[in-house]
């Protein structure tokens, strides 16, 4: 029986970025949509320790210390550049490997294959310190064999004067979760959410 079709026991551990909100540790997430990297803020400020973030050389623009700051303190990010997009999903790997993070994210141009996200999870549950991965990916994602696909977009009337910076937060697939949404709201420190109808594919 090869490694990567092996039963292994199920991850327990949970990360809870906002109020009823988990995703399971030692798993490879995905999250997609226009405020997917504000979903990866999210985790990132539920997590403990430093955070790897990779990203290609060649990928368009850069994140900024202003958008960061609202979140975590910028120096527990720790920026990863690939100069080949095949040498993403292998960084992703080893860091998951070594288990000196809590959390991997990795913008990637397109949705892995399935032998790939299955080698993530393998390197998340090979340490006993629960490293998790949130795989970015453009569009709709697509990712196979992901623990979990959630999709993230600016909730209507975000900008407006005075208001709060909000979201709406899709779980539009999990292996032991149900299809869901909220309205995420970030009040100073704070995040608030709600739950709101699953939203109609765009």
């Amino acid at each position: 029986m090869s490694a990567l079709s092996r039963s292994r026991p199920v991850p327990t551990a949970l990360l809870t970025p906002a109020p009823g909100l988990m995703l399971l540790k030692a798993r490879a997430h995905e999250a997609c949509g226009p405020a997917r990297h504000s979903f990866a803020m999210m985790l990132a400020r539920a997590a403990s320790g430093p955070v790897f973030w990779i990203r290609h050389a060649l990928a368009d623009g850069r994140m900024n210390g202003c958008g960061i700051i609202p979140w975590l303190e910028p120096a527990r990010l720790i920026f990863v550049t690939a100069s080949r997009a095949n040498d993403l999903l292998w960084t992703v790997e080893e860091v998951l490997r070594s288990g000196v993070v809590p959390l991997v994210v990795a913008e990637l141009p397109e949705p892995p294959p399935l032998t790939p996200v299955r080698r993530l999870h393998l390197a998340a549950e090979s340490t006993g310190s629960n490293p998790t991965a949130l795989l970015l990916t453009p569009g709709d994602g697509g990712a196979q064999g992901v623990e979990s696909r959630w999709h993230m977009a600016p909730a209507p009337g975000w900008a407006a004067p005075g208001g709060h910076p909000a979201w709406t937060l899709t779980r539009r697939r999990a292996r032991m979760a149900p299809e869901a949404a909220w309205h995420v709201e970030r009040r100073g420190d704070s995040l608030h959410t709600a739950p709101v109808a699953i939203p109609e594919p765009a």
